[in-house]
């Protein structure tokens, strides 16, 4: 039985998993205080730190690291590829050593993952579906201005792992499948699966879409222009309100939905209309992707963990029910989902070259 690590970075946090087949052994969250992380002057340089800390709890744990066959970390920012399971090598090192399209945490997973596989025999270091998996329809890439096309950065991960549960669940394969897919977490992202492919998608790394608890998404262009040249912010401040700072937070002061429902129940109306204006986009933007799959959709999937708010479920199923078949995931298993997708190579499936 083949033994998996999974890692997945966070920018405060370091959550690593081990899996015995589909069995979990093992699952830990380390939280980084800032003064931790405070000798690091760039991401990269934390991989050691954090590496030892996997290492030092795994010992603890009793993991002979002898018997992984791989370790999966989460992709990061790299250049736009399909789906899939990339072995680690050192064109892809680089990109996320070097954040040539973009810096984030994430980055550290096919790093960290690299860095422990190396020392044991027979064993590999991948990463899969990272947030810049792109397989959209060249119509769907065109804006009003060719020099800002639109992009494809999404929660590419739970995505696709929760369309090929659904597909199992039903006894056919994801890439016969059409699906809306929505993800409703700190970031939101909707996508239209056709046949296995994200063909048309929100950006919801910091871009368009429904606003979600901290981020502002699609704003009036026009209105964010005066705001940029008014002198009045920085960049930084600026990009702060988008992500960040953007959604819940800047309407209510609380990125967390349940937080935000107590305080439309307790009679606040503000955040009443707040988190029915999230589930009016999110809805919304499901019907969009309708139009984009002509409405030819095998099932709506909800998932996330806003997916677990009831107030916000109800309030899309209002607005979608009467023409979509809706099932709902709610959560994201990001560890499971990455040595699910370890599994199915070493299983036979074969990874792709980055």
């Amino acid at each position: 039985m083949f033994k998996i690590l999974s890692v997945n970075p966070g920018s405060t946090s370091t959550k690593f998993a081990v899996y015995e087949g589909e069995r979990l052994i093992c699952l830990h969250t380390k939280r980084h205080t800032s003064d931790e992380l405070k000798p690091y002057n760039t991401l990269p340089e934390q991989s050691d730190f954090r590496k030892d800390i996997i290492l030092q709890r795994l010992k603890e744990d009793g993991i002979d690291l002898s018997e992984l066959s791989a370790v999966v970390g989460r992709g990061g920012l790299v250049r736009p590829l399909e789906s899939g399971v990339y072995a680690v090598n050192d064109k892809l090192l680089y990109d996320l050593k070097y954040a040539t399209t973009g810096e984030h945490a994430s980055n550290l997973g096919g790093i960290i993952a690299h860095e422990i596989a190396v020392e044991i025999p027979n064993c590999q270091a991948f990463i899969a579906d990272p947030v810049v998996v792109d397989e959209m329809q060249d119509v769907a890439r065109i804006s009003g201005l060719p020099f800002i096309p639109r992009r494809s950065q999404f929660h590419a991960l739970n995505h696709k792992a929760v369309g090929r549960k659904y597909a199992e669940a039903h006894d056919t394969s994801y890439e016969k499948l059409n699906l809306v897919i929505a993800h409703l977490g700190g970031g939101i992202s909707v996508a239209a699966h056709r046949q296995g492919k994200v063909v048309d998608v929100n950006q919801g790394l910091d871009g368009y879409g429904p606003f979600s608890p901290e981020r502002a998404g699609t704003l009036d262009a026009g209105l964010l222009v005066k705001l940029c040249f008014s002198g009045n912010y920085t960049e930084s401040e600026v990009k702060k309100m988008i992500v960040g700072n953007g959604g819940l937070m800047a309407h209510l002061g609380t990125n967390e939905v349940q937080t935000a429902t107590l305080m439309a129940e307790e009679g606040d109306e503000h955040a009443k209309i707040v988190l029915q204006a999230l589930a009016y986009h999110v809805a919304k933007e499901i019907g969009a992707m309708f139009t984009v799959l002509k409405g030819d959709v095998d099932a709506v999937i909800l998932t996330g963990g806003i997916a677990h708010s009831q107030f916000v479920v109800d309030y899309i199923l209002k607005m979608i029910s009467s023409f979509a078949k809706v099932v709902i995931y709610p959560g994201e298993d990001e560890m499971e989902a990455l040595a699910m997708s370890g599994l199915r190579v070493l299983n036979g499936e074969k990874s792709k070259v980055y």
